[in-house]
């Protein structure tokens, strides 16, 4: 099947979308392919990899480096850059627009004649869930 930008979203890539979307929260490869196999889509880990490198590479998924996780896009379709707000707890992910954050990056490093390519911008905290059942 191919979707309104031309990608062509075969039914396991589909299938991983959707399991990232169920989760609200990232999620390992391990635990994606656990659910692939599952669901009748075999259980090499290639399976689950080529999968989510390429709702990665099209921006339907991140790769949240801290955890080794993947998370479904909260914007996909739209050019933007995003940060990581991670509970250090429940390991709960939130998505949240980061483009000004960059720009003062770039400005940033061009100032020190460093050239910046590529961010990853991941917060460690707490989530809502853990600050609430914390004790006082």
């Amino acid at each position: 099947m191919i979707d309104a930008r031309g990608l062509r979203m075969t039914p396991v890539r589909r299938r991983t979308l959707e399991i990232l979307l169920e989760r609200h929260g990232a999620l390992g490869a391990y635990e994606i392919l656990e659910r692939l196999s599952a669901d009748g889509f075999g259980h090499q880990p290639p399976v689950a990899y080529r999968a989510l490198d390429f709702l990665v590479e099209n921006g339907l998924a991140h790769r949240i480096r801290r955890l080794n996780a993947f998370a479904a896009c909260q914007h996909p379709g739209q050019e933007h850059h995003a940060a990581f707000l991670i509970c250090r707890l429940c390991n709960a992910v939130a998505e949240i627009a980061a483009d000004k954050l960059r720009a003062t990056l770039i400005a940033s490093s061009a100032a020190t004649g460093f050239d910046l390519e590529r961010t990853s911008i991941e917060a460690l905290g707490l989530c809502p869930a853990c600050i609430e059942s914390a004790p006082a």
